[in-house]
């Protein structure tokens, strides 16, 4: 039976649409119906019956995240590490440092390059000299805690973890709906109940354990401390239990139900929350950590709380984050726009259905916090949890397509606010305006090895605060993205060098191409990044004339003096210094971005015809068996459905390839040590909000991006369209 909301509901969601400019969509069978919102999301609620290593389930508020085992808690942590995904507790501001007694800078770690004019200028690609390596792994981020259940036979007076022979009968559930995790379990032939949810506004877990075994004392937690990551291993770290002497645990204050602990290394410190209902009682058990067990009832509620400075002074009961958590995500479901392929007889729509549902959930569950996410955001450790600036458009651009740009600008708000340290090194390399580095903590500084010479991510601001001006085009939006906009465009134009001979701005060397598999110090002129400066510094130009301000001369006579798409044999190449992408099969492998102009992009420089040869060569040639990123398949299908394939466009999102394949959690492993790659789960979402919302100059009709053969049915509301 269709349930159908109540008018206002509807009302509501027309005027949300007006005031940020978006427009329903409504298509397909049941033309006109508003979608049932709870209904969609309650049917790909996650529910695991066995334990699954790759498909942990998380709780959190965009800043902080908790992820759980079969148990609720973090019973399990080798199990899990070992087979799939880490059981991690952080926050993003979570950061530590080694000393540096040789007082390393990036300096240190450079080599010379020679650019088009014929300077040499010194670039910190050495990342396996002592500097680059202590460069790279510093700031890293830190894990908060492990919270684990602790189980203890009648005869033994001492407690343990639970082993996983001991447990069965599993059924674990993500309430999508509220943001909170239900499992049940038989725990030496008792049944188990434990409710895990996170708090919305403080970085606070809450725990409800339900069961016999709680009142006969025999089931308790234990909270430890590790000392961090071990930074021998650079993606999905182990937790480092060594040197317990090297960091301190302090008892700061204790009442009979809560106590805080202050915790710190070297410079790093952090507060520590504990409070529980009821009777029960906290006490040392070893190094770093402590047992809380109760006294009487079969019920134990506590909440673990984190703070960078102070805690609150009362911190609410696990009865109270859960309804902050419900109300919450209950918000977030019913605001900005949803899509429902219910309709649809294409066996895959279901499938494609459960993977946008579950990347809205993950991205907005990581993405919030004061410094952009890593690219396992806050489930996992990758590059010692350092922000990768080339992924951020795909990271957020799809949260104003989807009609929640506070995500968006609360990205962007970092970058605004690391102008400054963007301004100091466009200076050191001779450029004007901002340049942005590739691999950076909080600080914003470079780090060591290829990332300084990756190029793709400099457009990516500008692009983004378009699509922020698009959701609220007001005179406050242009105020606050002025300088971000205008100083990336400086930067921008200043990285092109005049060629005389040639008559027109070229781009590198040395240069690092998005399809990172040319030698850096020849590669010059690359399809996408051309298509990007183009596209970039006429988004700028729109800026200072919606500003009152004449278009810039100097950005002008860059954007259009530059050279041609490099193709060859009537098909788009990588780059024009190295032609051979359809000559050399190692060359047809990484990601395909000379597909990118149109599709990520609006096509500026791009032949429709070329680029559809392009495609086909793509589809029939590409390396789709070893190193293609779980992120390339929603960059292809939007270039097809630029291109008026929105069957290939379908068949490439939902591809049986290599990185392509979500886990019960909605995650889209790539390898072992990258269990989770949440630029995927973003790309798929900007993708499938081109495909129902459009784009500039898209056909007039309802979701332009899917197909019309009678097998998709597409109901969608509140999409932005993609320039």
């Amino acid at each position: 039976m269709t349930h159908h909301p109540a008018p206002l509901m509807k009302s509501c969601c027309l005027v949300f649409c007006a005031v940020f400019g978006l427009s329903p969509i409504i298509a397909g069978a049941r033309a006109g119906e508003s979608i049932d919102r709870a209904a969609l999301v309650a049917r790909h609620a996650p529910v695991l019956r066995a334990v699954e290593p790759r498909a942990p389930l998380s709780v959190g508020n965009g800043r902080f995240a908790f992820t759980a085992d079969v148990t609720g808690l973090q019973t399990f942590p080798e199990h899990y590490h070992g087979n799939g995904t880490p059981l991690a507790t952080l926050a993003r501001w979570a950061w530590h440092t080694n000393s540096n007694p040789h007082g390393y800078s990036l300096a240190d770690a450079n080599r010379p390059f020679t650019l088009p004019d014929g300077r040499v200028l010194g670039f910190p690609t050495n990342q396996r000299s002592p500097a680059g390596q202590w460069l790279r792994e510093n700031p890293h981020d830190f894990p908060l805690a492990q919270l684990s259940l602790e189980f203890a036979e009648p005869a033994i007076a001492s407690a343990r973890a639970p082993t996983l022979t001991e447990i069965s009968d599993i059924e674990q559930k993500l309430d999508l709906w509220r943001g909170a995790v239900t499992s049940r379990y038989t725990l030496a032939g008792t049944p188990v109940e434990v409710v895990t949810a996170a708090h919305p506004d403080l970085d606070l877990v809450a725990v409800r354990i339900t069961s016999s075994l709680v009142g006969d004392g025999r089931l308790g937690v234990r909270l430890a401390f590790p000392r961090g990551h071990d930074l021998k291993t650079k993606n999905n770290p182990p937790l480092d239990w060594s040197e317990p002497e090297s960091h301190t645990t302090r008892v700061a204050a204790e009442t009979a139900h809560q106590f805080a602990l202050e915790r710190s290394r070297d410079d790093f410190r952090y507060r520590v929350g504990l409070a529980w209902s009821g009777r029960a009682q906290a006490t040392p058990a070893g190094a770093h950590a402590y047992r809380l067990r109760p006294y009487s009832g079969d019920t134990l509620e506590f909440v673990l709380a984190f703070a960078r400075d102070a805690l609150p002074p009362t911190l609410p009961d696990f009865a109270a984050t859960l309804a902050a958590s419900a109300r919450h995500w209950a918000a977030f479901w019913q605001r900005g726009a949803a899509i429902d392929f219910s309709g649809s007889t294409d066996p895959r729509a279901a499938e494609l259905e459960r993977r946008v549902v579950l990347s809205q959930y993950l991205t907005a569950l990581q993405f919030g916090g004061d410094f952009p996410p890593q690219e396992t955001g806050l489930t996992a450790s990758s590059w010692y949890g350092k922000h990768h600036t080339e992924m951020i458009w795909w990271h957020v651009a799809h949260f104003a397509l989807w009609g929640r740009p506070d995500y968006t600008a609360n990205a962007l708000r970092w970058y605004v606010e690391k102008l400054p340290v963007a301004r100091a090194l466009a200076a050191e390399r001779g450029l004007r305006g901002a340049r942005w580095a590739k691999m950076v903590g909080p600080e914003g500084r470079e780090s060591p090895g290829g990332p300084p010479l990756i190029v793709w991510n400099q457009p990516h601001p500008i692009h983004l605060a378009e699509l922020l001006y698009r959701a609220s085009p007001t005179p406050e939006t242009l105020a606050r993205y002025r300088e971000l906009v205008f100083d990336t465009a400086d930067g921008l134009a200043s990285m092109l060098h005049w060629d005389e001979k040639r008559g027109c701005y070229v781009l590198g060397p040395p240069l690092w191409i998005a399809q990172e598999i040319y030698d850096q110090a020849t590669s010059q002129n690359p399809s996408f990044e051309l298509s990007y400066w183009a596209f970039a510094l006429d988004l700028a130009q729109s800026w200072r004339e919606r500003l009152g301000l004449p278009r810039d001369p100097d950005w002008e006579h860059r954007r259009t003096h530059l050279p041609p798409l490099p193709q060859k044999d009537g098909r788009y190449v990588a780059l024009e210094s190295h032609p051979d992408t359809w000559d050399n099969i190692a060359s047809r492998h990484d990601h395909p971005t000379m597909l990118a102009p149109l599709g990520m992009l609006r096509g500026d420089g791009v032949d429709p015809a070329t680029m559809r040869r392009t495609l086909d060569a793509v589809l029939a040639t590409w390396d789709w068996k070893t190193k293609i990123w779980g992120w390339d398949y929603p960059m292809i299908a939007m270039t097809a459905a630029r291109i008026g394939d929105p069957a290939t466009a379908v068949d490439i999102l939902l591809k049986d390839g290599p990185n392509n394949h979500y886990t019960a959690n909605g995650h889209c492993p790539q390898r072992a040590d990258l269990p989770v790659y949440l630029p995927a789960n973003g790309a798929l979402l900007a993708a499938v909000a081109m495909m129902a919302g459009g784009w500039d100059g898209a056909p007039a009709e309802d979701a332009p991006g899917f197909p019309r053969d009678g097998t998709w049915s597409v109901r969608a509301e509140g999409f932005l369209k993609l320039p």
